[in-house]
């Protein structure tokens, strides 16, 4: 008799022989689930399938059963959990049990997740995209990790400057003042990286929708005057305090963005001549003409 039980295909003479097989299995499972009880958890997650049997069991005692939990989400439950992951349950007295306020199964559209709130090490989190296409989500995508990438080093690095096109004002203000000490032409290459700076926040506010002509003066003036915490304050479409409306960028990320355009400048500049490929000419289309 080949029959299959719990996953597993066993070969038996006679049906006394398999239901044997099936007790034992049974007692097995049933041990397997007494030490997973004798940790005294309210909710077992499982990376595998649990089977009918030892989930009946584990209800009984009130244990709710959560299973095909993939490996980077038990990773990430762990660390918000505070739970220690185990492979074995042999020692309930020095194993570590995770622990939440409230565990519930929610709906996202048509698809239902569980959703753990109030975790204990809250050392990760869940971010759900949505979007009417793949197209925006990818560009959704992008920007978190963009943003999250800029949190990153900003942490690393824990320095940071003013936005609002504050920086590049006052280091265009700078460059411009150190190219009135250069007497080669250099002072050239100096004045155009100084105007090139003073573009951004032009950009900003031409985004804005505002007369960025104006607002680019006023912030010239203001930082030039002493006030070193003045920028642009796109929601009023003025010059404000950056300090004050707590408009920050990350240093390490303005200082990598200001060294990549400086590269891209220099390889532009190193190109003497460009080839262009001529079109090709098209053919006479007479020449194609049937004649009767």
């Amino acid at each position: 008799i080949n029959a299959e039980y719990m996953g597993s295909k066993v070969k038996a003479d006679s049906m006394d022989k398999v239901a044997e097989i099936e007790t034992a299995e049974k007692e097995k499972m049933k041990d397997k689930v007494n030490r997973i009880l004798a940790h005294k958890p309210d909710i077992f997650i499982n990376r595998q399938l649990i089977y009918n049997y030892p989930e009946q069991l584990l209800a009984e005692k009130g244990v709710m059963v959560i299973e095909h939990a993939d490996f980077d989400g038990t990773e990430r439950l762990a660390a918000v959990l505070g739970a220690e992951i185990l492979s074995t349950f042999d020692a309930p007295q020095t194993s570590r049990l995770g622990t939440c306020k409230l565990v519930e199964e929610i709906m996202i559209g048509e698809d239902k997740f569980v959703k753990f709130s109030g975790c204990a090490g809250n050392k990760a989190c869940t971010i759900v995209l949505r979007g009417s296409g793949s197209h925006i989500l990818d560009e959704a995508e992008r920007s978190l990790h963009d943003a999250i990438c800029v949190l990153t080093q900003l942490l690393a690095s824990g320095k940071i400057i003013y936005g609002g096109g504050n920086s590049e004002i006052s280091m265009a203000l700078a460059v411009e003042a150190a190219a009135k000490k250069v007497k080669t032409k250099e002072g050239i290459a100096f004045e155009a990286f100084g105007q090139a700076l003073r573009a951004i926040p032009v950009i900003i506010a031409d985004n804005g929708g505002f007369d960025s002509s104006t607002l680019l003066q006023n912030l010239v003036s203001d930082i030039t005057e002493g006030k070193a915490t003045s920028g642009l304050d796109m929601s009023k479409g003025a010059i404000g305090d950056m300090k004050a409306l707590g408009i920050t960028e990350c240093l390490k990320v303005k200082e990598s963005a200001l060294l990549s355009a400086c590269e891209a400048a220099e390889v532009i500049l190193r190109v003497d001549h460009i080839l262009v490929c001529a079109p090709r000419k098209r053919e006479d289309p007479s020449k194609y003409t049937h004649q009767n």
